[in-house]
């Protein structure tokens, strides 16, 4: 029987705020974080941390 980790655990896409285009992709837990994901993360483009949102 196949687990259903895929369901609890779905893939997402951080997306920059700084609007430069640079994602990240990441792993999330529902019933954790119900909400969008929100992170500090490093910007290649802009050489700083900027805030990177969960897009859908």
């Amino acid at each position: 029987m196949a687990s259903q980790s895929h369901v609890n655990r779905p893939i997402i896409t951080l997306k920059s705020t700084e609007g430069t285009g640079s994602t990240y992709t990441t792993r999330k837990n529902r019933r954790n974080t119900p909400d969008r994901l929100q992170l500090l993360k490093f910007d290649p483009v802009l050489h700083r941390r900027v805030m990177f949102r969960e897009t859908r």
